[in-house]
């Protein structure tokens, strides 16, 4: 295709930014769509299998496990075959995935369906990043937070559902077979507006023999973005397991007061992420940074220095406007990075940060809690601060001032 001559879009080119974008966001709404309404049904499932809490905590980390083994495949599967037929196959297997917890009658079982559900999502959470990415340099505009709002809304919308289906008396297996038609038939219909496969597999050409190992690719700046992603995934989850804990125990909050901070929270998340792209074309992804890091360092300082529970909330609101709009940059840079490299694609580099964050996900809860056990939970939200704010510094300068205000084409 022709390098366009102007750079005012034409109503052509904006209805086809307009489909990719929504195709590209499809996945994502799906996922949160699909995993809320797993959410809501554990503790249905652990009732039925007789779990204890300990071994339902051990259950519930085999699909992160087996999304870590997955996602070292995706560089290779969409290098292969390109992102779009991987998020394709992959957004038609998570809700037979899903359904298949219908079919759960012992332990054993559970943990087989845990791990295929886990290594499904583990696939299509790096394809679908990865198209995002192949659709914001094939259009040339960024995507990646209207991306993300995507799973945000689809959580919320899968929570409702959920409760709903509970409250009706919906058995496990009726929920989810409905969630299951309705979602197949909504990828079966996105799926056709994804990009072709040949927008970013890679070209079948010989290149000169050369041994790799499993560290190829782990740059400084990969490490850095990893590390950064981490920070971020383990302080919003601090957010959805603790808040209202500390609302309720150290402020004093009533139960139903303190479930605000993490309403709160997602609610200014979402809306944020939904501007995020639209301020990213006008700041550059830099200053963008910097901007959101400075909200979200405040939104914890004022948790920190809270004694009463509104101002606490308040603060997880502007911690969430804050934090939006990081984990899709960081992906996004990740992404490009991989896109433009020579030896690797944007799944491949996805894949690393990937392995970091999911890492994060494992480890972080365990070392909060322990932190919040010997020091308490104002001190933890203080010592994260600190290591928000320091990582959001060194990684602002070494990994974001080389993105470009303008995606780049492939």
């Amino acid at each position: 295709m022709p390098a366009p001559t102007s750079h005012v879009p034409s109503d052509h080119d904006r209805r086809g930014f307009g489909r990719a974008r929504r195709a590209a966001a499809a996945p994502f709404f799906l996922t949160g769509l699909l995993f809320a309404s797993y959410f809501v049904q554990i503790p249905s499932l652990k009732l039925d299998l007789g779990l204890s809490e300990g071994r339902l905590g051990v259950f519930l980390m085999l699909p992160v496990l087996s999304g870590l083994a997955a996602m070292q495949l995706t560089g290779r599967l969409v290098g292969r075959f390109g992102s779009g037929p991987v998020v394709r196959t992959t957004t038609l297997a998570l809700p037979l995935a899903l359904l298949a917890f219908a079919l759960v009658a012992d332990q054993v079982t559970f943990g087989l369906v845990l791990l295929m559900f886990g290594a499904i999502d583990g696939l299509m959470d790096i394809a679908m990043n990865a198209h995002a990415v192949a659709v914001e340099r094939a259009r040339h505009r960024p995507i990646m937070n209207a991306c993300h709002a995507g799973w945000s809304i689809g959580a919320a919308a899968g929570s409702l559902l959920g409760g709903a289906a509970l409250a009706a008396g919906l058995s496990l297996a009726q929920h989810f077979l409905l969630i299951t038609a309705v979602t197949v038939a909504m990828a079966l219909i996105t799926g056709r507006h994804l990009l072709p496969a040949h927008t970013d597999r890679s070209p079948q050409q010989p290149r000169p023999a050369q041994r790799t190992g499993w560290w190829t690719g782990w740059t400084s700046r990969v490490l850095l973005l990893g590390a950064t992603g981490v920070l971020v995934f383990v302080i919003s989850g601090v957010v959805g397991s603790w808040s209202g804990v500390f609302l309720h125990e150290d402020l004093g909050a009533s139960l139903g007061t303190a479930s605000l901070g993490y309403i709160c929270y997602n609610v200014c998340e979402a809306g944020a992420r939904l501007l995020g792209d639209r301020f990213q074309e006008r700041l550059g992804p830099s200053i963008l940074v910097r901007i959101s890091g400075l909200i979200a360092v405040t939104g914890l300082v004022v948790v920190v220095f809270s004694r009463v529970p509104g101002p606490a909330i308040a603060g997880f609101a502007i911690l969430g406007l804050g934090l939006a709009v990081l984990i899709p940059i960081i992906l996004s840079a990740a992404g490009h990075d991989g896109a433009s490299s020579d030896t690797s694609n944007a799944a491949a580099a996805l894949s690393k940060v990937g392995t970091l964050t999911y890492s994060g996900q494992l480890l972080g809860p365990m070392a909060v809690g322990w932190s919040a056990g010997a020091f308490g939970m104002p001190q933890t939200f203080a010592g994260l601060t600190i290591l928000l704010a320091a990582a959001l510094i060194i990684a602002t300068k070494r990994c974001f001032p080389s993105l470009p205000v303008r995606i780049p084409r492939n």
